[in-house]
């Protein structure tokens, strides 16, 4: 089912929706450049769980709108806070994804009424201006690549290639976090500059300094990545022990050879800790 829910006067967002009947749904949020369609197969076994299920394409991705300005943290929180009350949403399990785990840490932060547990799912915890040598290193390697003679069937092939464990559902909706023109070539859906904005955000406000006002049940769910031997696994590891310090209540499971869109690549089980993060959450009248 999809849902268009206005957040301004002049900007709706676009959710994909699944209902259910348990007493805790989901908000599930991607990352940068991504798109709702890439939760698809989590939201399924969720759903098939009884939750339901509310993934937002955030402004200038999917099919929400695209207005000239808002590409930052601050106003992807503003504008799911706007949502969440016009659903009438107020206790969910809240997965973000990559910059989207930015996104629902300050979320939590600074909406604890709303949150009653969180998931990181390879993201909330970059710091860009130390993983990085500097602004230009971080820019060179998150950079849009150029889509200049790419094809709806060309990427496609690129896709299969080297997600070769991704499902043809997961495939379809990397592509589809592009535009595909009528003869087949495909476009941004943000322009430079709003991609560029969202950079901005994510250099300049990392999300260490909300953890300490995070106050629910917190899962963790990093990528190892594959040929990653026990040296760079136990680097990864301490660099996010150290960095989420301040999360009171968090627990980690790591993804071993894996990927960073761990949605797209182990939806199942993806689904499935985020189905035992939700039935550890203490009863509504027992949360605060």
């Amino acid at each position: 089912m999809d849902l268009s829910v206005p957040v301004t006067d002049d900007v709706k967002l676009h959710f994909r929706h699944r209902p259910g009947t348990a007493s805790l749904p989901f908000l599930l949020v991607h990352g940068m450049a991504s798109s709702a369609r890439l939760w698809d197969e989590v939201a399924d076994h969720l759903a098939a769980a009884g939750h339901a299920v509310y993934a937002a394409d955030l402004r200038g991705h999917g099919d929400s709108d695209t207005p000239e300005t808002g590409y930052d943290t601050l106003t992807a929180v503003a504008d799911l806070v706007a949502a969440a009350a016009a659903l009438g949403l107020d206790r969910v399990v809240v997965a973000g994804h990559s910059w989207g785990g930015n996104v629902s840490v300050r979320l939590t932060a600074e909406h604890p009424e709303l949150v009653a547990a969180l998931a990181l799912v390879d993201g909330g915890w970059l710091e860009p201006a130390k993983a990085f040598s500097s602004w230009d290193a971080f820019v060179g390697a998150l950079r849009p690549a150029s889509l200049e003679g790419a094809t709806e069937q060309s990427v496609s092939d690129y896709f299969r290639a080297i997600h070769p464990d991704w499902s043809p559902a997961a495939i379809e909706a990397a592509v589809a976090t592009m535009v595909v023109n009528p003869d087949g070539s495909l476009s941004r859906r943000m322009s430079t500059e709003q991609h560029m904005s969202i950079l901005h955000s994510i250099w300049n406000e990392p999300p260490r300094p909300w953890y300490a006002a995070v106050d629910v049940p917190t899962l963790l769910m990093p990528a190892i990545p594959k040929g990653a031997d026990e040296k760079w696994a136990d680097r990864i590891r301490s660099r996010i022990r150290e960095t989420t310090a301040d999360l009171r209540h968090a627990t980690m499971r790591e993804y071993l050879d894996s990927e960073h869109d761990l949605h797209a690549q182990h939806p199942r089980r993806v689904a499935d800790d985020l189905l035992d993060l939700a039935h550890g959450v203490r009863p509504a009248h027992s949360a605060r």
